[in-house]
């Protein structure tokens, strides 16, 4: 795989292109697959009803089982259809007028309201059981007795097996529409506090990021002014820069190596010649969707607890790489290593603000498909590394 060896240049102060939209699924889809899902269901457990009551009332009467099928599944057909469907129906013109008059659609969807959905029973234990046995007498050619004759013993069994019926599918359908009502409402919640924490955490990286380096162009003004107005020059562009980028939940990867070009550009203003830079960003991975600003943490952490500490400085290096599935995003640094466990060092746990910072970020877009690992370089050069592994996809789950 032939990658791209970046180097460092001035910041883009022109406008920036624009972001590809990486939004999550719409919201339309998601309800349009519920609704499939549901009737999916109704349409099952339909299927198994219909065929108990067949099996049932062959072993009752002795009789033929294909023609207790074809009358069972004529009947609970018509009165899925009325009930069902009728709910469906109304409930969806009503979210419509809803919707006309400013209310929004509700919060129940396929629910037309109690006083509906009794009417609609009413209807289906009533007039399902007597287009059902039309259709049935159409396609088997029998003659049914009047299914309200009081002397019809089989027209007696058969509404009071469809009042029994639909009464057990419209408690069971309920149920099931209630608990998967709670589990959607559960899901928009966590989905929602994950947002809310996101925009929390991204919001906490910006103020980090420019409080550190005003307070090492405080320290340039006294002691070197003309490399603190190159700094300052460096910190306007890359704040323009960014300031898009920034706001965006993913961009693609090779923005995200720009955006590291800026920022190392800006502290090299500041280092000097302590500061060694490598970007190697393989050219088919350039449109991978990343968070954004993702390694910037990183690479602050890099130059804070590894190279400064150290009077030679050191060398960082970014790089990017395809691991079946997944994207592997690697932060090097040749500096003074981790500290050891119980020394009070943030590093050597990887606790620290910028890594726990990264840690939940993954954690809320990707949940468990995604993780950082920190340890120590596996050269003789010495140093740190930090390793996040995330799915190579369009859209974070």
């Amino acid at each position: 795989m032939r990658g791209r060896h970046t180097s460092l240049a001035p910041a883009h102060s022109g406008p920036m292109p624009p972001t590809p939209p990486y939004a999550l699924p719409a919201v339309a889809a998601d309800a349009t697959r519920t609704r499939w899902r549901r009737l999916g269901r109704s349409a099952l457990y339909m299927t198994l009803l219909c065929t108990g009551i067949a099996l049932l009332l062959t072993v009752m009467d002795r009789g033929g089982l294909g023609v207790k099928l074809v009358y069972s599944f004529s009947i609970g057909a018509c009165c899925w259809l009325i009930i069902d469907g009728g709910r469906n129906a109304a409930a969806h013109l009503l979210a419509r007028l809803r919707v006309a008059r400013g209310l929004g659609a509700g919060d129940r969807p396929g629910f037309p309201g109690w006083p509906m959905l009794g009417l609609l029973v009413l209807l289906g234990m009533v007039l399902g059981p007597m287009a059902g046995l039309a259709i049935a007498d159409l396609l088997t050619g029998h003659r049914s007795p009047a299914l309200f004759a009081i002397g019809s013993t089989s027209g007696q069994v058969t509404l009071v097996i469809s009042i029994f019926a639909t009464l057990a599918s419209l408690f069971t359908f309920t149920l099931l529409e209630r608990l998967s009502s709670a589990r959607a409402e559960a899901e928009a919640a966590r989905r929602s506090a994950a947002e809310h924490r996101l925009k929390l955490l991204e919001s906490q990286l910006e103020p980090h990021m420019l409080f550190n380096t005003l307070a090492n162009l405080r320290v340039l003004i006294t002691l070197d002014p003309p490399r603190a107005q190159a700094m300052l020059d460096r910190l306007i562009g890359y704040l323009r820069s960014t300031l898009g980028a920034s706001r965006a939940t993913l961009h693609p990867l090779a923005d995200e190596f720009e955006r590291l070009r800026d920022y190392l550009a800006l502290m090299q203003v500041r280092m000097g010649d302590r500061l060694g830079v490598r970007l190697d960003l393989p050219a088919d991975l350039g449109a991978v969707p990343v968070p954004a600003l993702l390694l910037q943490p990183l690479v602050e952490n890099c130059i804070r607890h590894g190279l400064e500490p150290q009077v030679g400085g050191g060398r960082i290096e970014v790089s990017a790489a395809r691991d079946g599935t997944q994207l592997r995003l690697t932060v090097r640094d040749t500096g003074v290593g981790l500290a050891p466990a119980g020394t009070g060092a943030d590093v050597a746990t990887g606790t620290g603000f910028g890594l726990q910072q990264v840690r939940e970020r993954l954690a809320a877009l990707y949940g468990d498909a995604a993780r950082l690992e920190l340890a120590p370089a596996d050269d003789t050069e010495g140093g740190a590394q930090a390793c996040i592994h995330l799915p190579i996809r369009g859209t974070p789950t």
